[in-house]
């Protein structure tokens, strides 16, 4: 295509758990070209679960360079990155990482998470930030603190403390910067740094990045070739711009994200200030309630490697069993559980197992229990959202699946609408860069222009009865086992 076959072009990088991935896509949400690789966890202790940056720069590098050969390359009018949540990068002034980035699933900072979370109430955090959101593992505070005391050598070296998608835009443009949406359990309501909150850590302060605007742009590209100059969007996190990529972006609207966790997210004015929801400061009209859960693909992915089976194959294998009354349950609890639970201590498993429990079996299990610990999730939407969800847009990776996709609806009880681009996280971030140039007026029009749905799952009437006898004892599978991981947790 020309130029003026397509518009401006914009470019979205998802810098997720598992991979990288980008896109290239015309002004009118034509995809021209994408880009998917994936980089390794680290997990060298227990409860350590930890990335190299500079493997993300060398995928987000890779991506811009295939991109700048594409014949439209020329016509690049912004860049929008995102990032996962909650991963944090200790590096020094010239921006070089001290040690590798602590992820979002690594609990090491638990009991550093205990001690700050029990010097402020619920009172005082809903007055700091608008709802009671906890003080846990992955928090800012709690990996600064976990890094003070465990390894001061870095520690002192430390000048910045940041995200991963406000780290790449620093290294490709130079300038620092963060947004208050991604700022989880550090921006209130108004949108800046709760002083109370930052109290907690002395001199936290300084090691967090100036907060702008999602849609400002944070810096041009300092890279040479088709790409230099071109405008970076300060963007935000992935679950926000998932959303958008989802095509979520007005009141009432909900949705499903399925990828390494699922994270379920809800559009409403209303704040019940739920224990365990994340309610976001309210930003151009939109209040996102989200829950994330801690191991969505991830239990796939673990099972496959129990089984030796590639995880495509594994959807066939679901295809093959039927989730009964008296079929294994599963609790996906395997490196602990976030939204809405919040317990780095809870541990997987399986109840129900039989001699004649075969891997699809197995299989089916573990996908139902990834869905009813989104389900457990989305009812602690609802009443913070104080809205009844009927529909939600589904996307992300583990949405490719059929048979999943029908697992999750059954077990929700709800309707599932599809959408057509997987790479919603990428997709997302172009949208964002391309209001942040000027392309288009705001988020919610955008979206409205970008995103087609691409199926309609609607939960089976009896498979439906089934999931939530199923759903009632899956809680109380969780709460059985809570006292005995704690045993096993305190024996560590």
């Amino acid at each position: 295509m020309s130029a003026s076959a397509v518009g401006p072009v914009l470019i979205g990088i998802d810098i997720g758990t598992t991979s990288v991935k980008a896109v290239m896509v015309g002004s009118s949400g034509v995809l021209l070209d994408s880009f998917g690789a994936s980089h390794p966890m680290d997990r060298p202790a227990s409860g350590a679960a930890q990335q190299d940056p500079a493997g993300w720069m060398t995928l987000v590098d890779t991506a811009l360079a295939r991109f700048a050969t594409h014949a439209e390359g020329k016509s690049v009018a912004a860049v929008g990155i995102t990032s996962q949540v909650n991963t944090h990068v200790f590096c020094d002034a010239t921006l070089n990482a001290l040690h590798p980035a602590i992820t979002w699933q690594d609990t090491r900072a638990a009991k550093d998470a205990e001690a700050l979370n029990r010097q402020i109430d619920d009172d005082a955090k809903i007055a700091a930030l608008g709802a009671p959101t906890p003080i846990d593992a992955s928090h800012a505070l709690s990996r600064m603190a976990w890094m003070a005391r465990t390894q001061p050598d870095v520690w002192a070296k430390t000048a910045h403390v940041m995200a991963p998608k406000d780290y790449a835009i620093a290294r490709l443009t130079g300038e620092i910067s963060a947004d208050p949406l991604a700022s989880i359990g550090l921006a209130g309501t108004d949108l800046r740094y709760a002083d109370a909150i930052l109290e907690l850590v002395p001199e936290a302060a300084r090691f967090l990045p100036t907060l702008r605007d999602p849609l400002d742009v944070a810096g041009r590209m300092k890279t040479g070739g088709p790409f230099a100059g071109v405008p970076v969007a300060v963007g935000t996190m992935d679950a926000w711009t998932a959303m958008f990529g989802l095509g979520v972006a007005e009141e009432g609207q909900a949705m499903y994200l399925s990828g390494t966790s699922e994270v379920m997210g809800l559009i409403s004015q209303k704040r019940a200030r739920t224990l365990g929801v994340v309610t976001f400061p309210d930003w151009r009209g939109i209040t996102l309630h989200a829950a994330p859960t801690q191991s969505g693909g991830a239990s796939l992915v673990w099972l496959s490697r129990l089984l030796g089976r590639d995880v495509k194959a594994l959807g066939d294998l679901a295809e093959k069993a039927t989730i009964r009354a008296d079929s294994p349950l599963f609790l996906p609890h395997l490196e602990g559980e976030r939204a809405p639970l919040w317990d780095p201590k809870s541990r997987g498993g399986f109840a129900g197992l039989a001699s004649a429990s075969g891997p699809e079996e197995l299989v089916a299990s573990v996908m139902e229990g990834v869905a009813f610990s989104a389900r457990l999730a989305l009812e602690a939407l609802e009443l913070s959202g104080e809205r009844k969800v009927e529909t939600l847009r589904h996307g992300g990776g583990g949405a490719a699946s059929n048979v999943w996709c029908q697992i999750r609806a059954n077990a929700l009880g709800r309707m599932l609408e599809r959408v057509r681009v997987s790479e919603a996280g990428a997709q997302g971030a172009s949208v964002m860069a391309g209001v942040a140039c000027g392309l288009s007026r705001d988020m919610p029009s955008a979206t409205r222009s970008l995103v087609a749905t691409d199926r309609l799952f609607m939960p089976d009437t009896e498979a439906a009865r089934i999931a939530n006898d199923r759903f009632e004892a899956y809680k109380d599978l969780y709460a059985a086992l809570s006292p005995v991981t704690a045993k096993m947790s305190d024996a560590d």
